[in-house]
This record gives C-alpha cells, structure tokens and sequence, in this order.
C-alpha cells in the first residue's frame, strides 16, 4: 500500500499538491472555529477565509521555492494568532507541511534559521496581540512544540535518502572497481602471453633460420654435416611447436583435456638453450658467480626469457660466433650480464638501445618483478645485455607445477 502510494505521488505530484492544500484550506478554516471552552471567540471569518486561501495557495509552490512558502505561511499563521485564533495543529497545518517541505530539500542549517524565525514570529504575535486571551501555553509552548516536529521528520527522511544514495554510489564504485581490476588483469595477462609468444617464435626462427642456411652452406662442400644440422633443425622446430602449444594453452579452460602439461623454463634449461646455439654456430660460455639461490618461479622465467631473448638478437644482429653470459648472485640480487664482442651485421637496421620490440619486452619483463634492465654498446665493441633481478632467500626451492 505505501509503495503504491508513494509510487503515485512520484508520478502525479501537482495532484497531490493541489489536494494537500484544499484539505489543510479546510482544516485552517475548521480550526478557526475552535476556541478555549467557555472561552470568548474572534469574530473575523473574512480575513481568516483570506489568510487561509493565501497560505495554502502558496503550498502548490513549496518543492520549487519552499523558502518563500515557509515565509507566507508563517505571516499567514501570525495573522491568526493576531486575530484571536487558537494555534491548534489545523491552524498551523499549512505552516507545518512548508517546514517539513524546506527540511527535505535544503540544509539542516536552513530549516532550523526558518524554524527559529517562524516560531518566534508567531509566538510573539500570538502573545502581543491576543484580542481574546488566551492561556500563555496554547500562544507559546503549543506552536513550538507543533511546528518542530515536521522539522525533525524532514531531517530523518532526507538523512535516510543520503544514507540510501551514499550506500548505492559505493556499490556502484565497488561494482566499477571489479570491472576495471578485471579489465586490468586481463590486460596484463594478455601482455604476459604476448611476450612468451614473442620470446618463443623470435628464438626458435632465429635458430631454424641459422641452422637452415648453415645447412644449405654445407650441403656442397661437407654434406656428411647437413645430416646432422638437419637433425637439429626439427629438434628446433619441434621445440618451437612444443613452447608455442604451451603457451597458447594457457587461453584453454582449466578442464581442457587439450591443455599442455610442460613446465615454465628457467635457468636449469640454460644448458639445454646454450646446446640449441651453438647447434646454430654460435657459441655460448655461461659462469656463475657466488652461491646459486632459489628463485621465485616468475624471477626463474623472466631470468631465462631475458637471457634466451638477448642470445637470439646476438645470433640475429651481430657478427659473432661467440656470446657469454654471466649469472652473479648476491644476497638480494640475481645479476644476469649477456655480452658479445662481435660489431653489427647492420648498422643501419639495427635498432637503437632501449627501442627494438625486443628491448622492451626484456625491460617488461624485468620491471613485472620488481627489476632493472640496461642494454647498449659497449666501449671496446659489441653489445651488452644487464638485468638486476630481485631474490627471495626465505623461498624454498620452487616446485613447478604444470
């Protein structure tokens, strides 16, 4: 029954307005009637009739201007009480739905000045001039009492409205917060994946390139070699098709029979990648400075990425046929260090440090795990490699899973 009528009121309000102020037009009427009992009674039924035909035409404008509504009612109410009329709830009715109206909508600091200011207006008015005499309660205790109450109770429902709306805008910022952490994870996922699609196809085509030319370089002058390079290019290949399938099914379901079951690489694959190099006639010498920790599972992957990376631009940009890498452990720290001594094949296709695709997938990997990453040339020729990445001596050995 309440949300029907509340319904309705929202949908017809100049209606509800209209007949608000004829019902309190006959209440203010009524109770100009009424009197102190034995008690003597005003005789001005024309001014009364005026003042409440003015004060309750003036509430068909009390969601527009409910100051000014407050202001004409309480003059209206005054005039009553100054002709001799007893201020009863049906006298003060129009009075009373203008401050609860002003309540709503503005302040609580603005209803209580106009609350203030209309109580004394009328009480001093009633009390001054009382042509009939009427007991001092009903002139200044009653008014009061009666015009503060619409007043309280607009303050509760426009608290409650702010309480409502303030707890739907937080649903709301907690509802858009899922969405963008969402978004952002699954932004940051697709990055992940491109990079392991980038490091797996660059890689391996680098070598299947080098081993494929090697081959064809051979195939007349030693074809007792072509045999095995051929043999190593479809270890290549299938290595390249085993990583690639890998990394693709990490977009499957969790309940994909067709998931892969391979571990992530890291740096204990890094004999296995040196062999893969110098397969493709680049050798490569690996050292290991201080005692080896163990590595989170993301700082292992991103340690063997960055190396398997800047060993590929090695076999694919310089004029070498050697590269050395440096693991150096500290007590914080895994310092990966990937040098050549060889000069560009071409210089002018050679990107600038920091700017090739390469470099930067390198750079993102290091800063995804709180690392640092430097690359440029160095003074006494070739290029160098540097990646700081953090340790965690408190991790135990870590244990991939598929």
């Amino acid at each position: 029954m309440n949300d029907s009528w509340q319904r309705y009121a929202d949908e017809h309000i100049r209606t509800v307005d209209t007949m608000s102020a004829v019902l309190l037009f006959a209440m203010f009427l009524f109770g100009s009637e009424l009197g102190v009992p034995s008690g003597p009674r005003p005789d001005s039924v024309g001014p009364t009739i005026a003042l409440a035909a003015v004060s309750c035409a003036a509430l068909l404008w009390q969601r527009s201007r409910p100051r000014t509504v407050v202001a004409v009612t309480a003059v209206a109410a005054a005039g009553a009480g100054a002709l001799g009329c007893l201020l009863t709830p049906l006298m003060l009715g129009p009075l009373m739905l203008a401050l609860y109206r002003l309540a709503v909508l503005t302040r609580r600091r603005t209803a209580r000045r106009y609350f203030f200011a209309s109580v004394v207006l009328v009480v001093a008015t009633a009390t001054v001039v009382d042509p009939v005499h009427h007991p001092w309660p009903f002139k200044t205790v009653g008014p009061a009492a009666w015009l503060l109450l619409p007043v309280v109770a607009g303050n509760a429902l426009r608290l409650r409205d702010a309480y409502l709306e303030a707890v739907q805008a937080r649903a709301e910022y907690a509802e858009r917060s899922r969405e963008e952490e969402a978004r952002h994870r699954v932004a940051e996922e697709r990055m992940r994946i491109a990079r392991e699609l980038h490091d797996v196809v660059a890689h391996h085509l680098a070598l299947a390139h080098a081993q494929a030319g090697t081959a064809a370089h051979l195939a007349r002058t030693h074809p007792d070699h072509v045999q095995k390079i051929l043999t190593e290019l479809a270890g290549t290949t299938s290595s390249a098709l085993r990583e690639m399938k890998g990394t693709v099914g990490l977009l499957r379901q969790p309940d994909d029979p067709g998931t892969p079951l391979a571990p992530s690489p890291g740096l204990a694959q890094l004999p296995e990648l040196t062999r893969t190099f110098g397969a493709a006639g680049l050798t490569v010498t690996v050292t290991t400075e201080g005692d080896p920790r163990p590595l989170s599972p993301g700082v292992d992957l991103t340690a063997y990425r960055i190396t398997q990376e800047a060993l590929t631009n090695v076999s694919k940009h310089a004029t070498t046929e050697s590269a050395h890498v440096r693991l150096r452990y500290s007590y914080d720290r895994l310092t990966v260090t990937v040098t050549d001594d060889g000069a560009s094949a071409a210089t002018a296709c050679t990107p600038a440090p920091g700017r090739g695709f390469g470099l930067i997938g390198m750079r993102e990997r290091a800063r995804s795990v709180g690392g640092a990453l430097q690359a440029g040339h160095r003074v006494e020729g070739g290029f160098e490699v540097t990646t700081e990445l953090p340790l965690y001596p408190s991790a135990p050995e870590p244990e991939r899973t598929p």
